[in-house]
């Protein structure tokens, strides 16, 4: 713990000369899961965050012309008291808002005991846990990820449209695991499908031949994994193959990323699951958008993280301050209808607007459009193996 404490100083340190060395710039904090169990997904993340904050510094029309300086720190996705101590830093550094945090129980420990506390606008592009549309959280705490609630439902929507009789269902032993897990158990068994069994598996272990005996013994036509695809999730699926228990997995949002793929190539051809998204006009445009910033956007969450960042930015230049308040009491006016859509890479046109005291509805990459809680309605993308990459079947 000393060690990882240590590192996410030095993270947040090498990150924050910038912020504080100008006294015109605009501090904002990202917070994601940089070590941990899904690093291999939160560059590209952290990056499509930032390219919203640059495009908005860049416009000249924020505010003015303020400029946005962006200071990074860990979450680590798993670790509660490691992630607190880096929001502290972000907040007491004087970050205005914060973009994050990842994995469904940091960003609930974050926003409880740091962010909500001092007032400070937390946007998640990826905390799914149902558990965090009843947050305390005093209008702090939004989302530009949908809840699993309606997640766990698509996903056991495709999985009786692609046949399965029967599965097994392993978890990663959190609160993003535990609430998805509920969720896609209940409804697969409202299609009719056997719930062979349903146990937790403990990230972190090098060997997962028991969890995977456990699931085999009871059978199946396959196994959900509902895990991290960097740790416990992957460490199944590799005993599952090298056992011949299952060869068709079903994975959660966080199983999907090229990473899984590039370890087991054809092994998972069989494989299916879903994650928040849209093929929608928003999409493809932010798909260009993206390209053009050297960001591939086919990844997990990183439509949401750009959408989350963008809508931090229109909020300040909603309300005339870059200021906590000033984002909280705007991110749902400039969310949500009446007003001009607007999409990736038109941040100086919506800008332009606000200052004219005009209305906007931001669309986004995903289709934006938040509940009365503040937590998307969203979209999924069900997803299949093909060519050696994850590929888009069809919107949900």
């Amino acid at each position: 713990m000393r060690k990882i404490l240590i590192a996410m100083f030095v993270f947040v340190s090498c990150f924050t000369t910038k912020a504080f060395s100008d006294g015109h710039s605009i501090k904002m904090g990202i917070i994601l899961g940089f070590t941990g169990p899904i690093e291999s997904l939160t560059p590209a993340m952290a990056a499509s965050a930032e390219l919203a904050f640059k495009e908005a510094s860049d416009s000249g029309s924020l505010l003015g012309g303020k400029k946005i300086s962006v200071e990074r720190a860990d979450s680590t996705c798993v670790d509660s008291a490691a992630a607190t101590t880096a929001a502290e830093g972000l907040v007491s550094g004087g970050v205005v808002a914060i973009m994050g945090a990842d994995c469904s129980g940091v960003t609930g420990a974050i926003a409880t005991n740091v962010a909500v506390p001092n007032g400070v606008v937390m946007i998640s592009p990826s905390a799914t846990s149902p558990g965090l549309t009843t947050l305390d959280d005093k209008g702090f705490f939004f989302r530009t990820a949908p809840s699993d609630a309606r997640g766990g439902q698509i996903l056991a929507d495709i999985t009786k449209d692609r046949k399965v009789k029967s599965v097994a269902i392993t978890y990663t032993n959190n609160d993003y695991g535990k609430g998805l897990a509920d969720v896609y158990a209940a409804a697969v068994k409202a299609h009719g499908i056997k719930v062979t069994a349903v146990a937790a598996h403990e990230d972190g272990k090098a060997d997962y031949s028991a969890e995977v005996a456990t699931l085999a013994s009871a059978g199946g036509d396959a196994v959900a994994v509902i895990g991290y695809l960097d740790q416990g999730g992957k460490g199944i699926i590799q005993g599952s193959l090298d056992s011949g228990a299952f060869d068709t997995f079903i994975l959660s949002d966080g199983m999907i990323g090229q990473s899984l793929v590039d370890a087991f190539g054809k092994s998972l051809s069989k494989s299916f699951g879903s994650l928040p998204g849209s093929t929608g006009k928003g999409a493809g445009i932010f798909a260009k958008v993206a390209k053009a910033g050297g960001i591939d956007s086919s990844g997990p969450y990183t439509s949401e993280s750009y959408d989350a960042a963008a809508l931090i930015t229109l909020a300040m230049q909603a309300g005339g301050k870059a200021d906590r308040a000033t984002i909280q009491k705007n991110v749902m006016s400039v969310a949500n209808a009446p007003g001009k859509k607007i999409y990736p890479g038109e941040l100086k046109k919506a800008l332009d607007l606000l200052a004219k005291g005009k209305a906007i509805n931001y669309e986004g990459a995903t289709g934006v459009e938040f509940t009365d809680v503040g937590e998307a309605f969203g979209s999924f993308l069900e997803k299949e193996v093909k060519g050696g990459k994850f590929k888009t079947k069809k919107q949900r």
